[in-house]
């Protein structure tokens, strides 16, 4: 794991695990989030991990840079390109165990993301809504996302994904179109949109502020809501215990 999640007294904030894009790592990542931390810093703790393949050379002949990292290929030459389609994932169970494993050990509550790692986010949306996955996010936040063009994720989208979710994508964004992040949002069932004027990055400017802390407001009102029910639910349940010897105690489920 790369970086730190920002401290805070526990159970006061949301703890979102953070998937950067391609060429990028955990680090990285940080770095460039650092207006939006500030924003959001009262509601939300986020956890950064760095994929665990490193990049193609950007040249033929080069040498691979270890920071460039990615979350898995979709083309046979071990590259990744978003708009690639019917290509493999080659890579992409070890970043899911990773993704398990990280997110098991810090305790997430939701998933942030950024390009492939957005796309990577909404493939983990939906593998938990068929139980395929032990990542159970409470909603998403998906910037500059897009629908993996892998083959083996392709039946990924059939059904609409009935978690609360932020899409954000730049109208003039030439690598991830407006187009792709679209058809990625449609896959949700309420999605929120909201665009920028800007390319492939994920924004942080002052008018999109608000926008964030009304969303995590939300999602933690929504979270401590749950957890107090299920205090109460667990307190009001009882168990009876039968008298020893009782010929009518029912044992049918004791093995």
């Amino acid at each position: 794991m790369s970086g730190k999640a920002e401290s805070e007294p526990e159970g006061l904030k949301l703890k979102v695990l953070a998937l950067h894009g391609y060429r990028q790592n955990g680090d990285s990542f940080r770095s460039k989030l650092g207006s939006f931390r500030k924003q959001v810093n009262k509601y939300v703790e986020l956890v950064f991990l760095s994929a665990p393949h490193i990049a193609a050379p950007l040249e033929d002949g080069g040498e691979q840079d270890p920071v460039q990292r990615s979350w898995w290929f979709n083309k046979d030459d071990r590259t990744f390109k978003g708009t690639n389609q019917g290509g493999p994932a080659y890579g992409f169970d070890e970043s899911l165990k990773l993704v398990e494993k990280t997110w098991e050990a810090e305790g997430c509550h939701g998933l942030l993301g950024f390009s492939q790692g957005a796309c990577f986010a909404g493939l983990l949306c939906d593998l938990s809504a068929r139980g395929m996955t032990t990542v159970k996010p409470q909603f998403a936040i998906l910037s500059s996302g897009f629908r993996s063009g892998s083959l083996v994720h392709l039946n990924y989208y059939e059904n609409k994904i009935q978690l609360p979710s932020l899409h954000i994508f730049g109208d003039t964004d030439e690598i991830i179109t407006k187009d792709m992040s679209v058809t990625l949002s449609d896959t949700f069932l309420e999605p929120l949109v909201v665009t920028h004027a800007g390319g492939h990055y994920f924004p942080a400017q002052a008018t999109m502020k608000q926008t964030y802390i009304d969303f995590f407001r939300d999602q933690l009102q929504l979270h401590l809501e749950a957890k107090e029910l299920a205090n109460a639910t667990e307190e009001n349940s009882f168990h009876v215990e039968q008298p020893e010897g009782n010929p009518d105690a029912d044992d049918s489920d004791s093995e």
